[in-house]
């Protein structure tokens, strides 16, 4: 949801278009397939793509919710509000890795928001799984660390 009100500034767009995504994968789900690229990497790929039809259209599109029966999405002030503070705890999670050292911060953005084992980082920075479990182990303390100082 996050990724959508980043892109849109809208709460009520991002959760129509999160739906959406939601249910393009569920009608596709047979054409996923394990072992390639994580499943985040294939839902932000739908989630891409969604957003770019949408922003050429005008309009979100429906079609894989009315495929699935699924209702339309109907929000209240207190939804509103929460998918807002949800992306803004995301936006702050997100500055926060950036001060975050160059080694953790890769190594977290491999693991965490790639959702990439730790041989395969390893494999690509060149050292052993070990070592990426360390820089993501100290980098996600230090986020830890962040931001409850923030929220002091």
């Amino acid at each position: 949801m996050a990724f959508f009100v980043r892109r849109t500034g809208d709460p009520e767009l991002a959760a129509d278009l999160t739906a959406e995504v939601f249910a393009a994968a569920l009608v596709a789900c047979r054409r996923y397939r394990p072992g390639g690229a994580p499943a985040s990497a294939w839902l932000f790929g739908i989630a891409q793509h969604t957003l770019s039809r949408s922003r050429r259209r005008g309009v979100v599109e429906d079609g894989a919710r009315r495929r699935l029966g699924m209702a339309s999405i109907s929000l209240d002030d207190e939804d509103l509000e929460r998918i807002e503070q949800l992306a803004s705890v995301d936006e702050t999670v997100m500055v926060l890795l950036e001060g975050l050292p160059g080694d953790q911060r890769d190594a977290i953005r491999a693991r965490v928001l790639q959702d990439r084992t730790y041989d395969e980082i390893a494999t690509e920075l060149r050292c052993s799984p070990a070592v990426v479990r360390k820089r993501v182990s100290r980098g996600l303390s230090q986020l830890r660390e962040r931001l409850r100082e923030e929220n002091v």
